[in-house]
């Protein structure tokens, strides 16, 4: 039997907020679903504000699958090569 401590260290990650974006008038929007019932409806949604308010521009849906487990980075990196921010949320 092999016993390991509950106290071990996580492992160090650095994380970085993205700098505030100082206008949404006419930014491109990318959605990011999470595969869930309702999920797309509803960003889709709360990206038609954004079109509707700031004249935004949704450029781009992508979809994870599996809701509990973070995008892949490839993911990631090819939505922020076509988007000025992301919408992202659960659904239900």
């Amino acid at each position: 039997m092999q016993l390991y401590s509950p106290q071990a260290a996580p492992p160090r990650r650095q994380a970085f907020r993205a700098p505030p974006l100082a206008r949404l008038d006419g930014l491109r929007i990318g959605i990011l679903e999470n595969g869930k019932l309702n999920a797309d409806e509803m960003l889709r949604e709360v990206a038609a504000l954004f079109v509707e308010r700031h004249g935004c521009t949704v450029r781009t849906v992508a979809s994870k699958k599996n809701a509990s487990a973070p995008a892949p980075a490839t993911t990631l990196v090819t939505l922020a090569q076509d988007v000025d921010f992301l919408v992202t949320g659960l659904g239900d």
